[in-house]
């Protein structure tokens, strides 16, 4: 409950902390930054050398690729049936194919699962949403926007982003049976526990609604496949097909139902794939999210 309580309290402080001019605009960005260098890599180095190597990881791992493939293949069909723009394929491929399983869904899931929660968010999120983001929501963005992105470009963007290289660091510690000392782990612990108030205050920061748009269709499309089409098919697959139970086979499905993510709206804004439209899809689906999170809650405890 404690945690269900901090997740409203900080979303409330951001839109109030913007309504008020509290805080100065670049508020977003500098919260955001902390989070990616520290919190996040934090995050990673404290559990990923708890994790027991095993197929079973392919699950959580797989949840943000087969969500990023069925969007770019549902939006780059609809793109050329309707003849959409190449920026507003971009956009939707990057907003509705990438979910906040960090941001909203670290304090989410905490709330809901606990700590050991964690364990499956971090697979789903770091080799998961992070990676994605990293090597094909770039090369989605560079090929939709005007300019070209090399392939070393990409590469590197991949290698030099915090959160990556902390997944790095903390698989081959899983791999080699190595550990941190309790000490450094408690740092890291610590560290780790800013991603929920500065993640939320930030998001509730840049909470913005414009009733007079003409995105309203595309943006109930791209929320419908994230928001409810995204778990279906997590669930029918992991469930159906691969027989999977138990809290990280809910957590996986609680994970696809996160809203769009914060970094991948702003990747396609400084690209200039439909800003309005990247910053709306933020906006409008975290709260959405929490409608449909409910549902699907209520669904795998039913």
């Amino acid at each position: 409950m404690a945690s269900i309580i901090l997740l409203f309290l900080c979303l409330g402080l951001g839109v109030l902390f913007r309504i008020t001019s509290l805080f100065p605009k670049e508020t977003p960005n500098v919260l955001n930054q902390f989070v990616i260098f520290i919190s996040l890599p934090s995050i990673a180095l404290f559990y990923l050398p708890q994790v027991e190597i095993s197929s079973q990881l392919l699950f959580p791992v797989g949840v943000a690729w087969i969500g990023f493939a069925v969007a770019a293949l549902l939006f780059l069909t609809l793109g050329k049936i309707f003849n959409w723009s190449r920026s507003l394929i971009g956009c939707l491929i990057l907003t509705g194919g990438l979910g906040n399983t960090s941001f909203v869904g670290i304090p989410v899931i905490e709330a809901l699962y606990g700590k050991e929660g964690l364990k499956t968010l971090v697979l789903v999120d770091l080799p998961g949403t992070f990676m994605v983001l990293s090597t094909f929501g770039i090369l989605v963005a560079a090929s939709y926007s005007r300019g070209e992105t090399s392939f070393k470009e990409i590469l590197w963007r991949m290698f030099k982003f915090p959160p990556f290289i902390a997944f790095l660091i903390g698989i081959s510690f899983a791999l080699s049976g190595i550990h941190f000392p309790e000490t450094i782990n408690s740092v890291f612990e610590k560290l780790g526990a800013t991603v929920t108030p500065l993640a939320l205050v930030s998001v509730g920061y840049q909470l913005k609604i414009e009733k007079k748009s003409k995105h309203w269709k595309f943006l109930t499309l791209a929320l419908i496949y994230q928001l409810m089409a995204w778990p279906a098919i997590i669930f029918t697959l992991y469930k159906c097909v691969f027989h999977q139970s138990g809290l990280s086979f809910q957590v996986c499905v609680m994970e696809a139902a996160m809203a769009p993510m914060i970094t991948a709206a702003i990747i396609a804004s400084s690209y200039g794939l439909k800003p309005k439209l990247s910053s709306m899809m933020v906006g409008i689906g975290i709260p959405a999210s929490f409608i449909t999170m409910a549902f699907w809650y209520w669904i795998l405890n039913f």
